[in-house]
């Protein structure tokens, strides 16, 4: 019905009514504002204003509060029943404001008219939005990275490079002096196991302690840097902090291919590959213009997330979780913050809002995670993450060929199944074997065949499986097919999908609640993202981590790199830099170091080598009294710091030492022997079959990981379970690492190798021999007393095997020429490798 000239003049009338403050109406809702709504929302503002936007909402005005935060517009004008705001306080639903109480009755009253009545709003802006400062801007770690300049100290000469500076100048100030340089095995060995995590050999330790060249120490240091065994011993602990393992973690647990990846990461080291490039191939090496397949098999980073694959799971819950983790892992990795709090409502105490959590969650967000299929308990094709082959052409062509006979058996077998169908009723089945069903396929049996649903075929299927001759002989001719597959070397890594999804923040870190959408985007609080197109991507992100402006990437990564040859970061939270963290104990020095990393270009090795070639790190680690009321956690820095070997490390010297290490760099994983364990529950993934011959004695850096049932010795020692990421590894010391070193079967197949390794050169008495052990396994000569307990122990040792004949077959195995002489040589190769020398690094 078209409008008359007065009803036209009613809806004007009605306009100008809430606009104009002369009207009666609009009078009275300016009252109710001013009188009744202002007040609540001052109470409001201290966490929702423009600064500190809890939940993403301010209420400084009313165009922010129809904005609203993640969970959308606060108010709907004239509609209080949709209004967010009225919900919150009326405290109806999940969302309960304010938090511990509630407002009272008249106020909540109050609020719901005045969105009735449209949300009037004549505050002026100053009077809510000068609430509220982030102060947390000011946090040393936000701050930029400043160069130092280098402190002046009144002991020069101890100063060897500037770290020594920083150091001496802060040791000087608190007047303590540093400890004298470690004696020169000492030295050695703590060096060689520092950068390559293998010990010097005998050799070695004699044309070192002998080298009086000032530059011996610097020749040492390069020689090592320069190792293949560098990649491995720093590679160790990059995968710590990408959770790398070869299992995929939950229940099921099913081994995953993945070790090129470990490959890459090794490979990169001993390159030298530059920080910011390692990083940038990492997180988006896919997506690099023209992408190398080294670059892609880098995104294997985030690749060592967990997968579901039990029947029944809801593959986006467990994708959301993936997610998660690559957010989590990213900003504990590269930022050093605890950027997963924020997941489920703004981080609590740094400035770290749920939104910006989305955006970040939203670089990972289009991430394909349905490159291939695998087959579930019931045979059904499911997906999972894609991958990068390496097969030739050769076994591409007979994968193709064997794929397509497979189709048609598979076709001929279902339709086998269907005519199976009409022939498998009750009368079809025998009494024994009817006796043995359960109830629910009894029921499809006796159901007719055109009644049936899908579960009772499902049901009658299986029985056919097992029963029907003609149904086994298909199946074996599809297993036999299936072995002529051949088996093609892949690596899980990262691919982006054709078309981005969608991103929502997540409410109270639910998948399956959605909040309001959100862009790829970083935390306000650190320097802005440069993008490269109309959509950041994960490659802007990777740029952005290692940009010389950010101030996080730079001091996280030099610090988790002092942390490995002091034991403590000089942030001793290493993976926390926000406001819960520790401060620096030595801030300038830090930034001396982050700042000298970026200048280098990003070299790792350079850190290394200024590092450990400093008086700093040279120092003895002998525990000195006189600073224990000053300086007790050796904070200053005035010793070194006696640390016990990781679990992988201390496998690895006891194959050194015993001369069978395997000394090839990379390759799939292994399966050294471990414990038996068959009188409990079978460890997901299978049984345990131990390697035979040169595998058996890899490197324990390429021990088969499974995240669920890890290798019991390296469990034992804290090797980390890779359900997140570690940055740092506990350290403990139990009697049950004693007894492993003792009488583990690797332990003792090492000591027996030792005893085999002594007795090989004749020309040697007992006392050479027994020095040479010594050195072999700690580095230097015996002392004295030592010398003369462990000559008394091996005479006792002799005398028993001499006597017991059949008992010193036993220790010695059974090729040993001289049964008695080895077992009395094993069981001193035990006393040393379970000496506490040998599993610390001094």
């Amino acid at each position: 019905m078209p409008l008359t000239r007065c009803s036209l003049f009613a809806v004007a009338l009605l306009l100008s009514a809430s606009v104009n403050p002369t009207s009666g109406q609009a009078v009275a809702a300016e009252d109710l504002f001013e009188t009744k709504v202002l007040p609540v929302l001052k109470n409001c503002v201290a966490c929702h204003n423009n600064q500190l936007q809890t939940s993403g909402l301010s209420i400084t005005s009313r165009q922010s509060l129809l904005k609203g935060g993640n969970r959308g517009p606060a108010i709907v004008p004239g509609s209080s029943s949709e209004s967010l705001l009225v919900r919150a306080i009326q405290q109806d639903g999940e969302l309960k404001m304010p938090p511990g109480g509630r407002l009272p009755r008249e106020a909540v009253s109050s609020v719901a008219e005045w969105v009735e009545q449209g949300a009037a709003w004549t505050a002026p802006p100053a009077v809510l939005a000068a609430t509220g400062t982030r102060k947390e801007a000011s946090h040393w770690a936000f701050q930029p990275i400043r160069r130092p300049a280098i402190p002046k100290v009144e002991r020069p000469e101890w100063v060897r490079n500037p770290i020594d500076a920083h150091i001496l100048a802060r040791l000087e100030k608190e007047n303590i002096r540093p400890s004298s340089e470690a004696d020169r095995n000492t030295l050695l060995r703590r060096v060689s196991l520092d950068l390559t995590g293998l010990p010097p050999s005998p050799e070695e330790v004699e044309r070192f302690v002998n080298d009086d060249s000032p530059d011996a120490y610097g020749r040492l240091v390069d020689r090592l840097l320069a190792s293949p065994h560098y990649g491995e011993r720093w590679g160790r602990h990059w995968l710590d902090a990408a959770r790398y393992s070869d299992t995929n973690g939950y229940v099921r647990d099913g081994a995953r291919e993945i070790w090129m990846y470990r490959d890459w990461v090794i490979q990169a080291f001993n390159r030298d590959l530059p920080f910011d490039q390692f990083v940038i191939e990492q997180i988006a090496g896919d997506l690099l213009p023209n992408p190398t397949t080294d670059q892609v098999v880098a995104t294997g980073f985030h690749r060592n997330t967990q997968i579901n694959l039990e029947g029944g799971v809801d593959f986006e819950q467990y994708r959301v979780e993936a997610v998660v983790d690559r957010v989590s892992t990213t900003g504990r990795v590269f930022l050093g913050l605890t950027l997963g709090c924020a997941r489920c409502h703004d981080h609590k105490y740094d400035p770290i809002s749920q939104r910006e959590f989305y955006e970040l969650y939203a670089f990972f967000n289009s991430i394909d995670e349905l490159g291939g299929e695998f087959s579930d308990e019931e045979g059904r094709a499911r997906a999972f993450e894609p991958i990068q082959e390496f097969g030739t052409p050769e076994q591409y062509a007979q994968r193709d060929a064997v794929k397509e006979q497979l189709v048609r058996l598979k076709k001929e077998l279902d339709e086998y199944e269907e005519s199976l169908q009409e022939r498998y009723r009750e009368g079809a089945v025998s009494d024994e074997e009817r006796s043995k069903l359960t109830e629910g396929t009894l029921t499809a049996l006796r159901t007719e065949p055109q009644q049936r649903t899908d579960a009772q075929k499902r049901l009658l299927r299986r029985l056919m499986r097992r029963i029907d001759p003609g149904h086994q002989q298909r199946q074996a001719g599809i297993k036999a097919l299936e072995k002529l597959t051949p088996k093609i070397r892949h690596t899980l890594v990262m691919r982006e999908l054709s078309h981005p999804r969608a991103t929502h923040v997540l409410l109270g870190g639910d998948f399956t609640r959605k909040g309001i959408d959100v862009q790829p985007g970083t935390p306000s609080i650190l320097p802005p993202l440069k993008k490269h197109g109309p959509r950041a991507t994960r490659l802007d992100l990777a740029r952005w981590l290692v940009d010389p402006e950010n101030p996080l990437t730079a001091r996280v990564t030099v610090n988790r790199m002092w942390q490995h040859y002091f034991g403590r970061g000089l942030v001793e939270t290493e993976d926390d830099f926000g406001l819960q963290g520790a401060p620096p104990d030595h801030s300038e020095l830090l930034d001396w170091l982050a700042s000298e990393f970026v200048a280098q270009d990003w070299s790792m090795k350079a850190v290394h080598r200024l590092i450990v070639t400093s008086a700093t790190y040279r120092q003895a680690s002998k525990h000195r009294d006189e600073i224990l009321g000053v300086d007790p956690d050796n904070r200053l820095i005035s010793r070194q710091a006696r640390l016990r070997l990781e679990a992988e490390i201390i496998r690895d010297l006891g194959l050194s030492a015993s001369g069978l290490l395997q000394p090839e760099i990379g390759g799939p994983s292994v399966f050294p022997p471990q414990p038996d364990l068959s009188d409990g529950p079978e460890p997901q993934g299978g049984a345990w079959v131990a390697d035979q011959g040169e595998n058996r004695y890899r490197r324990g850096l390429y021990t088969t990981h499974r995240r669920t049932s890890p290798h019991v010795v390296l469990m034992a020692f804290d090797q980390p379970d890779a359900g997140q990421s570690c940055t740092r590894r506990h350290r403990s010391n139990t009697a049950l690492q004693a007894l492993t070193l003792l009488n583990d079967e690797a332990f003792f197949e090492f000591a027996q190798g030792l005893s085999k390794r002594i007795l090989r050169d004749p020309s040697l008495d007992q006392r050479q021999r027994l020095q040479l052990a010594f050195t072999i396994c700690v580095g230097r000569s015996p002392l004295a007393d030592e010398e003369a307990r462990l000559q008394q122990f091996l005479a006792q040792q002799l005398d028993r095997f001499q006597t017991f004949g059949a008992e010193a077959r036993l220790i010695s195995g059974a090729d040993a020429d001289n049964p008695h002489l080895v077992a009395a040589w094993t069981s001193v190769a035990r006393v040393l490798l379970n000496l506490d020398e040998f599993v610390t690094r001094e």
